[in-house]
């Protein structure tokens, strides 16, 4: 549990959820009382994948949502939960209906296509006069990412690096140190060679995501000394490096030290200390660190390497957006967006659900984070990361989110759970990114 002094009082909001796009939302009170007369009250809508979710990531949306209505009164908050592969379709969809929500929570390889096809707002003139305070502190790398047009339209959210979380007890029972993780992919190989031996599963990359985030992916191929596209925007995600680096990780399904199965297969497995390392999104730390409390140790380590040089792992994670052009609820949307990235937002991110804080100072700041580090060590190998990680890469083009699907559907799907040969698959794939893309 952490220590920092601060408490967050969870009080009851409103939390109508749109399970379909059209549907009659029932306007109620807000938390706290307000003057129902005040030119001030203003309803927006918050659509979020993260929002209803079981566990960690929908009960820490919760308190957030919670926390804002206290600070908030006069600003209802409608969240709408939306699966994370529909996100950017079913705002599309929404914003041609004329129903848009306010505010989306946006993943990182959806952007992209959503600066070039939604109506974004620029959250940097929704800000005005506070955004240059408000900004200060931000990981800059993620802000700029957000940037279009000359103007910041995107704000980072909830962010990660994958990490590798480890059984110390299968460590230990394979003959492993359980104080020195594998930081190479040859090593994460040879773990997973003596804990399969025990009888267990030995790792799994969390790369095949269900939400078609390609965060691994990248992570994977960068680490090998790679990129999906180039500096000019053209598709490289057959070079040579990018080969090696997802033949690496077939090479441990194909010898038997990598399950072939879901991401939430992996997580389920790893969750009852059947499986010795899981190499995904901190996100879900939540939840595994509940699922071990009492039944196994667990550890992290930083992203491995893939060949001589650093790793260089990307982020996941998601932005912030807005998309309502009301002056009304653009200033309603920037004040939820504002608390949502502010010091006490990311300190109640990093806390209840298990996402990095993307303000540097927070970590070692009395007020917020520091007591948490102290007795929480498990996002410190992240964390450190976070200060060198590699930008995350688009596709060009109005089809952005249509080519990521694409690659991670047709090529890294088939090569790492079913045997797909790595060269031909991806020079296959990066043909077809490329007549799509343009």
């Amino acid at each position: 549990m952490s220590t920092t002094p601060r408490s967050f009082r969870r009080i009851t909001t409103v939390a109508t959820t749109f399970l379909a796009i059209g549907s009659v939302i029932a306007m109620t009170g807000c938390a706290t009382s307000a003057d129902p007369e005040s030119a001030e009250n203003v309803t927006i809508t918050f659509s979020s994948y993260n929002y209803g979710t079981a566990g960690a990531a929908g009960d820490g949306t919760q308190a957030l949502l919670d926390r804002f209505a206290e600070l908030h009164p006069e600003i209802t908050v409608v969240p709408e939960a939306v699966p994370v592969a529909d996100v950017l379709t079913k705002t599309k969809t929404a914003v041609a209906a004329d129903i848009a929500p306010d505010v989306v929570q946006l993943g990182y390889s959806k952007l992209a296509e959503a600066l070039e096809t939604l109506p974004i707002q620029s959250i940097e003139d929704a800000a005005g006069d506070e955004w240059a305070d408000h900004v200060e502190g931000i990981n800059p790398a993620l802000v700029k990412t957000g940037t279009s047009d000359g103007t910041v339209k995107a704000l980072p959210y909830t962010v990660s690096i994958p990490t590798v979380f480890y059984n110390a007890d299968l460590f230990r029972a394979a003959g492993l140190d359980p104080d020195a993780p594998p930081t190479s992919i040859e090593e994460v190989s040879e773990a997973a060679a003596a804990i399969t031996a025990t009888g267990a599963y030995g790792a799994y990359f969390g790369i095949v995501d269900s939400g078609k985030s390609d965060y691994v992916t990248q992570s994977v191929i960068n680490s090998s000394g790679g990129a999906i596209v180039d500096a000019e925007g053209e598709v490289t995600l057959d070079s040579p490096e990018a080969i090696a680096g997802l033949q690496a990780v077939q090479d441990l399904t194909t010898e038997g030290l990598q399950p072939a199965v879901s991401v939430d297969d992996a997580v389920a497995a790893f969750s009852s200390g059947t499986l010795g390392m899981l190499i995904m999104t901190t996100a879900v730390l939540g939840s595994i660190n509940t699922a071990a409390e009492g039944n196994f140790e667990l550890r992290t380590g930083a992203f491995p390497s893939f060949n001589d040089d650093d790793a260089r792992p990307t982020h996941s994670g998601a932005s912030l957006v807005i998309l309502s052009d009301d002056e009304a609820k653009q200033h309603a949307s920037w004040e939820l967006v504002k608390f949502l990235t502010s010091k006490e937002g990311y300190t109640m991110i990093t806390e209840q659900i298990g996402y990095l804080p993307l303000r540097a100072d927070l970590a070692t700041d009395p007020e917020y984070l520091a007591g948490y580090f102290e007795e929480n060590q498990l996002l410190l190998p992240p964390l450190e990361q976070l200060e060198t990680l590699a930008p995350y890469l688009s596709f060009p083009g109005p089809k952005a989110n249509q080519a990521t699907v694409l690659l991670q559907d047709n090529a890294v799907s088939p090569i790492v759970l079913r045997d797909a040969d790595v060269k031909t698959t991806l020079t296959e794939t990066a043909d077809r990114i490329r007549e799509l893309v343009g």
